[in-house]
């Protein structure tokens, strides 16, 4: 993520305006959400949009950065609250229970995703891409499978488990998955299950491996210990954020 602030840094020695966050209330029936909102000063021909369904801990530092930096480049881009208000976990112990609710409940997840994709829309979006990290890479997909109206969808070092019960139904929006190679947290029968459910809904797909790169491994604050598991690689990081660049360009 050095290289993102950089950016931002540059953008603000340069003169340039930065986009700022603004909170953004909407609710699910009686639920209470709170997204965040950046406009792009100039937006891009199209107002292209990106909606960004952060990691298990809710709305976090890397999912802002990763808005701000999007809006500078001239997308709409909007962090979802998938937990909602009085539900944010408070620990990596309660993070895990409550994306795994909403992993097992794919259509609330869905359902959230959606609502904040309205919010994105209705702030001038028109022509969107879902990324997602981690729980949000797992929402990213099931964006995919619902077939959400958008144009494509990123997952980051995400969750591929799947009820093989569920129908498989043809998948529109083209898909990103961008996969730390040692990343232990995803085995290699969920890999090959995913894989063959983009086969048979006949997706538009590309899996992009990164060597040397375990779980989490765009979060500069999951340390540089690959032995736990979790931990950041500065150039998966980069080349990620490079291929999700070249896909936004193809499809935006």
């Amino acid at each position: 993520m050095k290289y993102k602030l950089l950016f931002l840094f540059m953008m603000a020695f340069s003169g340039q305006a930065l986009a700022q966050l603004q909170p953004l209330s909407y609710v699910d029936g009686t639920q209470q959400l709170k997204g965040l909102l950046a406009r792009p000063v100039q937006p891009q021909s199209g107002k292209a949009g990106i909606l960004i369904l952060p990691a298990w801990m809710g709305i976090d530092q890397h999912s802002r950065e990763v808005a701000e930096q999007l809006a500078g480049m001239g997308y709409y881009a909007f962090v979802a609250d998938i937990y909602g208000e009085g539900h944010y976990p408070k620990s990596p112990q309660e993070a895990g229970e409550r994306s795994s609710y909403y992993k097992k409940h794919v259509g609330e997840y869905q359902k959230r995703i959606r609502l904040a994709l309205a919010q994105l829309q209705q702030a001038g979006a028109k022509e969107v891409v879902v990324i997602g990290y981690c729980f949000g890479g797992a929402g990213a997909l099931e964006a995919a499978r619902a077939n959400l109206p958008v144009k494509g969808v990123v997952s980051f070092h995400g969750a591929y488990g799947r009820d093989p019960a569920r129908k498989i139904e043809p998948i529109v929006p083209k898909v990103l998955i961008l996969h730390g190679a040692d990343d232990p947290y995803s085995s290699a029968e969920e890999i090959s299950n995913l894989q063959k459910e983009l086969r048979t809904a006949k997706a538009d797909w590309q899996m992009v491996y990164y060597s040397g790169a375990v779980h989490a491994f765009t979060d500069r604050d999951a340390g540089n210990d690959n032995s736990k598991g979790v931990a950041y690689n500065q150039q998966a990081d980069r080349r990620s954020w490079q291929a999700m660049l070249q896909f936004l360009k193809e499809l935006l």
